[in-house]
């Protein structure tokens, strides 16, 4: 039990201690961890000796940094240690109290609320990349765009299947997207295929679990399926914002541009991969008909996967609210250290911070589903919010991803909000600069 309240439902329990990067008005960004509704500042804490009772961690200038890249590539023995130091230290009456707990000046200093701070985006990303192995929105979308007999491609069930996407235009939790332009196909039927410039009216969410890379890997080394876990330095929730109707003209040949790399939004505190080792679970079952994967994604772990409930809700500009899905991480058919193996066995090197993303995920009912494409049936249908309707996001939406993993009541372990508004689009040959 922590000295420092805790509400019931509160994500960030002692359990948890996600790290982040939080400002406040009269100091820059730097490293923190929440827990409950306050937040530990780890610079102060640092400072003021607050790591004076874990003699084997000597890398404190980490927390002087405005990232967490170098806390991160410290590696995963390093995380643990520092996350457990930590919820002793915050525990009541627990055997390091001195340090913070009955030291008022450095607990006045260092634990702030978490309605005084500003989060920023936890790591530097270097590169980012998305797979696509939620099994039922593949094949849902699948179905949408080709025939149930078509959904899923040969190599579906064989390789995790990805496109790298754009670092650049990542944001934290909170941060608006204007809705975009792109060249959209306004009548598929049309004898002769000429796209209009416009902005896109299809604009639509993608429910997503995304891990940070902590540490690289030599060029030309890859790394094994089953040593993985060791470069995951933890885990977000992520909103992968696309624009269908772009989408469905540029993907062929080469897959997404346009349609997504306009935005995409994280979570701001991340959750170490030692917080969800209690909640693994298995991936998605294979049918049988399709065989057994390659050698070299072959696992020894049976529970690669992860056991966490997921929601999606919509605000409507009126003030309308509606949660239109609840899936679970549980729908996906790769793990993340399947992922990994998969995207260094050419030797591709990644690099501390690299953000890998896992795809919409999508659970086996219409209330399970993890975008809006899959909701509405591909446009064909509307989705209640609140008395209004809609197939798609319209400007003054706010999107929210929440993602909680609840285990035997030990307390929540969880990563908050993934809020998103959408302005509307900012007209053609105007900027925004």
């Amino acid at each position: 039990m922590s000295f420092v309240s805790i509400p019931d439902n509160s994500h960030f329990s002692l359990r948890n201690i996600p790290f982040g990067i939080i400002s406040t008005a009269d100091r820059d960004p730097r490293p923190a961890v929440r827990i409950g509704d306050h937040v530990l500042d780890l610079k102060v804490f640092t400072a003021s000796g607050g790591f004076s009772g874990l003699s084997s961690f000597k890398q404190t200038n980490v927390f002087e940094q405005s990232t967490l890249n170098k806390f991160a590539e410290l590696g995963r023995p390093v995380h643990r240690a520092v996350r457990e130091y930590i919820q002793e230290v915050l525990k009541a009456n627990g055997k390091f109290s001195s340090i913070l707990e009955e030291n008022k000046e450095l607990k006045s200093k260092a634990l702030l609320s978490v309605d005084v701070v500003k989060t920023h985006l936890p790591l530097q990303i270097g590169d980012y990349t998305d797979f696509y192995a939620g099994r039922n929105h593949a094949y849902n979308c699948g179905c949408i765009l080709r025939s149930p007999q078509n959904a899923l491609q040969p190599n579906y069930y064989h390789i995790p299947v990805g496109y790298h996407g754009r670092a650049s235009s990542v944001v934290i939790s909170g941060t608006p997207i204007h809705r975009p332009y792109g060249q959209v196909l306004t009548n598929p039927k049309a004898e002769v295929k000429v796209p209009e410039f416009i902005p896109t009216r299809r604009l639509d969410y993608e429910l997503e679990f995304a891990a940070f890379i902590s540490k690289p890997n030599d060029l030309g080394h890859r790394i094994d399926v089953n040593s993985a876990e060791d470069y995951i330095f933890g885990y977000v929730l992520m909103n992968d914002w696309s624009a269908r109707d772009v989408q469905a003209w540029e993907y062929v040949p080469l897959g997404p541009f346009t349609a997504k790399n306009f935005g995409t939004v994280v979570s701001p505190w991340v959750v170490l991969h030692d917080a969800l080792v209690p909640f693994k679970a298995p991936t998605m079952e294979r049918p049988p008909d399709v065989g057994d994967v390659l050698d070299y994604l072959k696992e020894n772990d049976s529970k690669s996967g992860h056991d966490i409930d997921l929601e999606v809700e919509i605000r409507t500009k009126e003030g309308q609210v509606s949660v239109v899905s609840h899936s679970n991480t549980k729908f996906l058919l790769f793990s993340f250290p399947q992922m990994i193996a998969h995207h260094t066995v050419t030797g591709c090197n990644l690099q501390t911070g690299d953000l890998l993303g896992s795809g919409t995920i999508s659970g086996e009912s219409d209330a399970a589903f993890g975008s809006l494409l899959e909701i509405t049936k591909g446009g064909s249908v509307d989705v209640k919010i609140g008395s209004s309707t809609r197939k798609f996001i319209e400007d003054g939406d706010v999107v929210t991803f929440r993602g909680v993993a609840k285990g035997d009541g030990e307390g929540l372990v969880g990563f908050g909000d993934v809020a998103c508004p959408i302005l509307p689009a900012i007209p053609y040959g105007k900027s925004n600069i």
